[in-house]
């Protein structure tokens, strides 16, 4: 019925008050749609007020804030791990750079060797921090970034619809409030005239009664036709919005659940290089316990000796 419209006044054309809902024997207190799960579809209904109190943004706006910021979230995801590649990309450039440096190149002996295979290492290096930054581009960075653009024109597709319904319930609320007030002056009126009669008792006034009932009758039906449009529009909002909210919600356990997936597959990158890299320092380990000064001294005196006599003194 029009009297259990709420009469507080429209805020915003986006941020509408709404009636609440009546706790009586007959209509108990309202339950969460999805209790215990903190659902989206059951904590945004009314409207972010401001610290002032004032309502600012809608519910929907609330939560379609969450998603974009999401969505900028793993752009700034992506851009780090684009970041780390160039990184990877540097380091395996000067690693290998570094790895045909002539220093130290005329070492001899089984430290010759050992040192040899220390540089040869670094050439190795190289070649897996190049493969661990080939591999974050095409199994962490790209994931990331499709992953964005498909979110992205799923929150498009929902975006325009809520708000488009939310404004349309804000100007079905407006003509409830100017029927029930149209519907008051016409009370008001017949009141009036009514007691007019009551006092003066003439003729013409009963027509004026008779009109003034009828214009009461018609705003009190104009009132009802807008309160009826107005439970429509808000039971299409009800449907859309939970729809909705739920759909946001499962995008956004999507989101989540992927890029911990693409989080740990950039986890694994990295244990596979490490121990990748513990592979190429593993001949080296092997050389440095065979370096034997003796056995250096040895090969190299074999080489570079230039007589084994010794002088002796002078006899006379």
């Amino acid at each position: 019925s029009p009297s259990d419209v709420s009469q507080k006044p429209l805020s915003l054309i986006n941020c509408v008050t709404f009636p609440l809902p009546s706790v009586t024997p007959d209509q108990p207190e309202q339950q969460l749609l999805k209790p215990n799960e903190w659902s989206y579809c059951d904590y945004f209904w009314t409207d972010k007020k401001d610290p002032q109190g004032t309502p600012s943004v809608g519910g929907f706006e609330v939560l379609l804030q969450k998603q974009l910021k999401g969505k900028q979230m793993q752009k700034e995801m992506a851009e780090f791990v684009r970041e780390r590649i160039k990184i990877e990309d540097e380091y395996s450039k000067n690693l290998s750079k570094l790895s045909q440096s002539p220093l130290a190149a005329q070492e001899e002996g089984t430290l010759g060797e050992a040192w040899a295979q220390l540089k040869r290492s670094c050439h190795d290096e190289a070649e897996v921090h190049l493969k661990f930054s080939n591999k974050l581009q095409c199994e962490v960075e790209k994931p990331l970034l499709t992953f964005r653009d498909n979110f992205k024109k799923e929150l498009k597709k929902y975006d325009h619809h809520i708000i488009d319904l939310r404004k349309q319930l804000a100007s079905r609320y407006a003509g409830v409030e100017k029927a029930r007030k149209a519907l008051a002056d016409r009370q008001k009126d017949l009141e009036v005239k009514t007691q007019q009669l009551d006092i003066k008792h003439m003729n013409k006034h009963e027509e004026d009664i008779k009109k003034a009932r009828r214009k009461s009758t018609q705003a009190g039906d104009e009132l009802m036709h807008n309160v009826d449009l107005y439970n429509r529009a808000q039971s299409k909002w009800f449907e859309e919005m939970v729809t909705t909210s739920l759909e946001l919600e499962r995008l956004e356990v999507e989101r989540v659940e992927m890029i911990r997936q693409d989080l740990r597959q950039y986890t694994t990158l990295r244990h596979e290089t490490d121990m990748f890299n513990q592979s190429t320092v593993e001949p080296v380990d092997q050389l440095l316990q065979s370096v034997d000064p003796a056995k250096d001294r040895e090969l190299w005196v074999q080489e570079h000796k230039t007589g084994e006599l010794r002088p002796v003194d002078m006899d006379i």
